[in-house]
């Protein structure tokens, strides 16, 4: 079977598995959402509209691409199930899987954190699993704009595991069409330890309310920022784990990097900085709708590391303490100062 003829589902189709399906339908790939009944709904009644930072802007009409809020009616004809759910529906969504999809359906996670991929091989047995890694961000229109538009706000390769011939099908190169670039790598851990250093900014845009472009412009969350990193990295050398580099500078590097003068960061960053003026983080988004955030996954998981390895990480505490009472108080951003989010005698410069 050629593989334009193989079905997708995007399993928990939000901004990400929106985007992601959107892009393939678009290219002829025969794509089912798995979504809120909210997104169903908007794009049973408007289509779905996918824009990018290049400038492409398209509308995917309704009568091509498949949206449902029924796990029984997408998954049980699954050739490839894109697993694009939060990081605390993993299991609830490994269990659909196991119960509706076929056993020869080829899953891959596209995640945000380091572990959901080792989450969902736990939950379904022999079936294939590949880990997957997406760089860019994705910002969805206001509720009740229609069509629903979802905007790629960078840029970046998806990554997924080099697993060989998932049985004979070659996924990235069902997956990899216009505005989805898609390679496979051979060391999907380090890639996503890599990964997870950037997204500990997502809460500071969380924390803040700006827009991502605003925040890395202003060197007081940039030092905030470079303090994570920097106790990250301490935590995951002292557990053996070199992350890979993702965009922009060598890990290593990160924090030095982000400490710069703004004139001169905006000058030696700028792909960093290739960013859509109105892109936050999914964090801000879960703060704004009153959802969970994956501040556990993120931040959590490297003071995991911290707790096991002896070594220090107050920034790292204080932004998550800062995001669990956000969730708490259900108010949306608490939009805070940086002088409200470093703790005194922290590493905020290293």
């Amino acid at each position: 079977m050629a593989n334009r003829q193989k079905r997708i589902v995007i399993a928990g189709a939000g901004s990400i598995g929106c985007y992601v399906g959107g892009c393939l339908a678009l290219a002829g790939r025969q794509v089912i959402l798995l979504a809120r009944s909210r997104i169903e709904a908007a794009v049973q009644q408007g289509g779905l509209r996918i824009s990018d930072l290049e400038g492409r802007d398209r509308l995917v009409k309704n009568d091509v691409l498949g949206i449902t809020v029924d796990p029984a009616a997408a998954l049980p004809g699954a050739d490839v199930i894109l697993v694009t759910v939060k990081s605390r529906a993993t299991h609830e969504m490994a269990a659909l899987i196991n119960t509706h999809a076929r056993p020869d359906a080829v899953v891959v996670s596209l995640q945000n954190g380091v572990d959901n991929a080792d989450k969902l091989r736990a939950g379904l047995g022999q079936r294939t699993v590949l880990a997957g890694m997406v760089p860019f961000n994705v910002v969805q229109s206001p509720d009740g704009e229609l069509p629903l538009r979802v905007h790629r706000a960078s840029e970046g390769k998806v990554m997924i595991e080099d697993g060989g011939r998932a049985g004979l099908l070659d996924v990235a190169g069902l997956l990899s069409v216009g505005g989805l670039a898609v390679e496979t790598h051979g060391d999907m851990k380090a890639v996503l330890w890599g990964k997870l250093l950037m997204n500990l900014n997502n809460a500071l845009v969380a924390l803040s309310g700006l827009p991502l472009a605003n925040e890395l412009a202003d060197r007081r969350w940039r030092l905030i920022l470079a303090g994570q990193i920097h106790e990250a990295l301490r935590a995951m050398k002292a557990s053996g784990i070199a992350p890979a580099r993702i965009a922009g500078p060598r890990p290593a590097l990160l924090p030095t990097v982000l400490r710069l003068p703004d004139w001169l960061f905006k000058r030696l960053a700028r792909r960093m900085l290739a960013i859509d003026p109105k892109a936050r983080s999914s964090m801000w988004d879960d703060l704004q709708r009153g959802r969970p955030t994956e501040i556990d996954e993120l931040q959590g998981a490297v003071l995991s590391l911290a707790e096991r390895t002896g070594t220090p990480a107050p920034v790292l505490k204080s932004v998550t303490a800062l995001v669990r009472a956000a969730e708490a108080a259900r108010l949306g951003s608490p939009g805070l100062a940086p002088e409200q989010v470093a703790p005194p005698g922290g590493s905020r410069s290293g």
